[in-house]
């Protein structure tokens, strides 16, 4: 098993900015790719970006160019990630979640809310 905890998020204005963080724990050796994904009010999930162990990196087209996943620096295995949020938008605000298959398992954290409002 592995469980996720995301930390960072909060209310920003639009234009600022946030960094989250994603650390799991559990069976780490296992972990090939962590993602970040968002839901926001009245809409359905959806993927912003994921990092591979291999650094392999995917981006959502709405925040391309605006954010930016990483991850830590560990050469055998892949348990933080995570994700600057710069320029943010009142159309960020949302909950982030932190997700990891693993095995044919799709695990989840919390989620973090992430809200952009002036």
């Amino acid at each position: 098993q592995v469980q996720l905890v995301e930390s960072g998020g909060g209310l920003v204005q639009p234009g600022g900015s946030l960094r989250l963080s994603c650390a799991a724990s559990g069976n780490i050796f296992s972990i090939s790719v962590m993602g970040w994904y968002r839901q926001g009010p009245g809409n359905q999930r959806e993927l912003v970006a994921t990092v591979t162990k291999g650094g392999i990196i995917n981006y959502a087209d709405a925040v391309k160019g605006r954010f930016t996943i990483s991850r830590d620096n560990a050469e055998t295995t892949l348990s933080t990630v995570y994700l600057q949020m710069n320029r943010l938008k009142p159309d960020d605000t949302a909950v982030y979640y932190c997700k990891a298959p693993v095995l044919g398992m799709d695990y989840w954290g919390k989620g973090t809310l992430v809200t952009v409002s002036s």
